[in-house]
């Protein structure tokens, strides 16, 4: 399981009653027990993870130029496109995480699936030029997204103990955005270096998801892998059924958690609108739009490990609303008068610092509050209405700009995102055990 000898024992399983006594053996009693940080299940879905993203990040870079520029869409359209491709997911996030629990061992299998089918939406991007079939397309991406980042998370929460599931989702999340970090990169040289760019960015992103299935089929665990049980003989666990995933919202911990992830998500402004404010801030030439997203990424990529050990110690809860404050700075950083050089620096790492704050934290939060058996439902619910809630803000968001410009826009999501966090905090989920660090 974990990356150390597992005959070593766990930190907290006892001696073996042969083991001697002796001064030597009590000086250094646990030398051989240390564990790693994470276990090699994580490391596995995040090199998948990271390969993806480069793959996804290709083209989420260029598309918001693409649809707007090249095809020449209204920013209601790409909004309603954007909405699409970051809110379809929610529609089949549940199926996925119900049907990875069912089967017991089917989390692999089925966050293969939904790899693949986004791997084969890539190519299609290149027949696709008006609204209805490139949302179409998108909207089949995104089912696969649905379809694979609930049991991801769950192979990655049941392969950590709760003492260490943020650092785990934090590593994890680590390597994911380090694969942010190198496509938009790759895209970049791409657009540089040929004639039909847009093309050749589709195409070599098909590339690349190919290969993040196939390292997942190949290196990836095929049952859902546990840390060493502390019970002697586990009760067998009852079979998931859909009325029990969604009884989990009964629980109060699951339940204010989803609430604040909804409520906070419907200010949630896309991605692509902050970079696309940021171009028109700036007055970024297109040729390094495809740029912006690198400086998220870094910023995530170097804070995402740090804060997620910081969730386990001081609460997740805390970070987690901490890290919708930097959202909430962004959105006034844009809003504001300055046009110094640190701007873009400045918005770009708060912004990522938010993903840092929320992404694998939210996940390690709810994951204490779900049964094993239940993991996959349980984190799909969440996923669920975080995911709808930031549809209906994209195209809010985008209706908006269209009608009102869009610092009137942002405006109100700021004041909708400041309004959310103030009602969150009297929403703080009851504390957990000590152990469980949610609180």
């Amino acid at each position: 399981m974990y990356v150390a000898d597992s005959r070593a024992g766990t930190p907290d399983s006892p001696a073996p009653a042969s083991a001697p006594a002796s001064a030597e053996g009590a000086a250094r009693p646990r030398a051989g027990r240390r564990r790693a940080a994470v276990a090699p299940t994580v490391l596995a879905l995040g090199t998948v993870s990271l390969i993806t993203d480069v793959s996804s990040e290709m083209v989420t870079a260029v598309l918001p130029l693409y649809l707007v520029t090249g095809l020449g869409l209204s920013p209601l359209g790409f909004g309603l496109l954007d909405g699409i491709y970051n809110g379809f997911s929610a529609l089949v996030r549940l199926a996925g995480g119900h049907l990875a629990d069912r089967g017991g061992g089917r989390h692999k299998w089925v966050a293969g699936a939904g790899y693949a089918l986004s791997a084969a939406c890539k190519p299609l991007l290149l027949l696709a030029h008006t609204l209805t079939p490139i949302g179409l397309i998108l909207a089949a991406d995104r089912t696969g997204k649905g379809l694979r980042t609930a049991p991801r998370d769950a192979l990655i929460s049941l392969s950590s103990t709760s003492q260490a599931r943020g650092r785990a989702f934090g590593v994890h999340r680590a390597m994911d955005t380090a694969g942010a970090l190198f496509g938009p990169l790759v895209a970049f040289l791409i657009l540089r270096a040929t004639v039909d760019g847009y093309d050749a960015v589709f195409m070599v992103s098909f590339c690349v998801a190919v290969a993040g299935v196939l390292v997942l089929v190949l290196f990836v665990p095929g049952g859902s892998t546990r840390p060493p049980a502390t019970t002697d003989t586990p009760r067998p666990a009852p079979r998931p059924t859909l009325r029990a995933a969604l009884a989990l919202l009964r629980r109060p911990a699951l339940r204010r958690l989803t609430v604040c992830a909804l409520l906070l998500g419907l200010a949630t402004v896309s991605d692509s609108f902050v970079y696309l404010l940021l171009q028109r801030r700036l007055g970024v030439p297109d040729r390094w739009f495809a740029l912006l997203p690198l400086g998220t990424a870094a910023a995530f990529l170097l804070l995402a490990v740090p804060l997620g050990r910081l969730a386990d110690r001081v609460g997740r809860w805390r970070v987690f609303l901490a890290g919708h404050g930097a959202l909430l700075l962004t959105y006034g950083l844009l809003l504001s008068s300055w046009h110094g050089t640190a701007l873009p620096y400045a918005v770009l790492v708060l912004h990522g610092g938010f993903y840092a704050a929320t992404d694998g934290v939210l996940m390690a939060a709810a994951s204490d509050s779900v049964p094993d058996e239940l993991r996959s439902s349980g984190l799909a619910l969440v996923q669920t209405g975080q995911a709808l809630a930031r549809f209906v803000c994209s195209i809010g968001f985008g209706a908006a700009w269209t009608a009102w410009g869009d610092r009137t826009a942002l405006t109100a999501s700021a004041v909708v995102l400041a309004v959310c966090a103030l009602f969150s905090l009297g929403l703080r989920p009851p504390r957990p055990p000590r152990s469980e660090g949610l609180a």
